[in-house]
């Protein structure tokens, strides 16, 4: 089960970059069905079949590129739905004492309900409480299947540490502001903001006067969410409130960190404190970096394979913290 859970976190890894990667390349509706790619399996290719697919969905022609996007998303994401399948399995008809058994059936569910999530995010034509659901979804898998491996791993805080777990509250509440501000760049991706600003430290213009804090967190009816359909001062808005988020779970994420670091007598403790400040340095310079560079689309991807690190990064720190064996 240890083994399966650590491919399974590598595997959710690449299927969070995979998924980033179909949404940035505009790929979320590529296969206009589900759980198939007009009717197939696979992606038309040939003539016949692009033709059939045609007539089938002439609202949506086929465009292989990015069917192909959607399609190696929806193969990972069902390999690793299987491997929880299999820890699901072993956890209630291979029982070992000390063995965990709730996580990974909550995991299964977990897992169904985001395949849910996936089926919606294309029969709702990407409605954005959907594509973040879907986004939030995966990053939540991703820390499960990493709790169950720390949970399968034995190990623990040195003796005279435990002054540190007067601080494991703080580190959750990092964790559920991190969480937060994952919530926010979903929101501000699933509704085509990410360019709606494209000065530093703030934005262009008298955007003090056009915030639309309403309208921003609002759903207005439409036949089709992709390329968005907010107006510009509500973009605007939700770009703005990202980036203030993120100076805010900067700065605390940052305390937290130097809290680890001079307070602990654990090499582990220390070592979490150090990995803290580094990778929130490279996702905060790869936020920056979309705004400089209009949103690259590797940057733009990395920016989302970094945020689930600094998550793992969190779930490890409070979880050890919390840890009493």
């Amino acid at each position: 089960m240890k083994k399966l859970a650590l491919a399974s976190v590598l595997l959710a890894l690449i299927v969070i970059v995979l998924g980033a990667y179909t949404r940035l390349t505009d790929a979320g509706l590529g296969c206009p069905d589900w759980p198939g790619c007009y009717g197939l399996i696979g992606v038309p290719m040939t003539e016949q079949t692009i033709d059939a697919a045609n007539q089938a969905f002439p609202e949506r022609p086929v465009e292989v590129e990015k069917a192909w996007n959607e399609m190696i998303h929806r193969y990972f994401a069902s390999t690793l739905g299987l491997f929880i399948l299999i820890i699901a399995g072993i956890a209630l008809f291979k029982r070992k004492i000390g063995q965990p058994i709730k996580l990974p059936i909550i995991l299964l569910a977990l897992v169904c309900f985001q395949g849910a999530l996936g089926m919606w995010t294309v029969t709702l034509n990407l409605l954005p409480a959907v594509v973040m659901g879907h986004l939030l979804g995966g990053f939540t898998v991703i820390s499960c299947v990493f709790l169950l491996y720390l949970r399968l791993t034995p190990y623990q805080l040195p003796m005279g540490s435990g002054h540190m777990r007067d601080y494991a509250k703080f580190a959750l509440i990092g964790t559920l502001l991190l969480v937060g501000q994952i919530a926010l760049g979903g929101w501000t991706s699933a509704n085509y903001a990410s360019l709606a600003c494209t000065e530093l430290p703030i934005c262009q213009g008298d955007w003090q006067s056009r915030l639309d804090f309403a309208g921003a967190f609002s759903i207005p009816e439409a036949d089709n969410y992709e390329f968005g359909v907010h107006s510009y001062d509500e973009r605007m808005t939700m770009h703005i409130i990202h980036r203030i988020g993120a100076i805010v779970v900067s700065a605390y994420l940052i305390w937290l960190a130097f809290v680890l670091f001079s307070k602990s007598n654990s090499n582990l403790l220390r070592k979490l404190g150090v990995t803290i400040v580094v990778v929130l340095t490279a996702q905060v310079l790869l936020g920056i970096s979309n705004v400089v560079y209009s949103l690259p689309l590797t940057v733009a991807t990395l920016h989302n394979a970094v945020a689930a690190c600094l998550l793992l990064v969190m779930v490890m720190t409070t979880y050890t913290l919390y840890r009493r064996v």
